[in-house]
């Protein structure tokens, strides 16, 4: 039994809301990290299938599945959360995909990451540390960045996470 109360993601959600604590910084992640998440999904979106067995979006769901584990593992609340906002993803991604093709879906998505991650990347020079995030750290950051950002509307509707 885990006698310390503070759980891995509370240590994660605490070092993440430390570094951006500025509100230039907390506007720039609050619009960017679900874009970064939304265009990464899309790429996945974008591989193709082999065989005639699957459909377009596997790789997307197979990821998108293992990113369910990781937040559920962390918090269920969290996971259940995220579970929504991940399937919302996947529903506009696949209406996007019918809509105007892989090839434009594609574009589109590489488009939103490129200009994400630039709006992040200007968004980390605010930060309060003044550290530019490790490159290791950086799928950490892109899977907890978007809970993160659920944990503040959890908070603000006074819901335990």
């Amino acid at each position: 039994m885990n006698t310390n109360p503070e759980r891995p993601i509370d240590r994660w959600f605490a070092a993440f809301a430390k570094q951006h604590s500025r509100p230039h910084t907390l506007l720039i992640h609050g619009i960017t990290a679900p874009l970064l998440l939304w265009s990464l999904i899309a790429l996945l979106w974008c591989v193709p299938t082999p065989g005639t067995l699957f459909r377009p979006g596997l790789w997307a769901a197979l990821a998108m599945f293992g990113a369910w584990m990781f937040y559920y593992r962390a918090s269920r609340a969290i996971g259940f959360g995220m579970l929504a906002v991940l399937v919302a993803m996947a529903w506009a991604t696949r209406f996007l995909h019918d809509a105007v093709g892989a090839p434009t879906l594609l574009r589109l998505a590489l488009g939103v990451l490129i200009a994400a991650w630039i709006a992040q990347s200007i968004g980390d020079r605010w930060r309060a540390d003044n550290q530019a995030p490790a490159p290791a750290a950086s799928l950490h950051a892109l899977l907890v960045g978007p809970a993160w950002i659920l944990s503040w509307l959890y908070r603000r509707l006074g819901l335990r996470w």
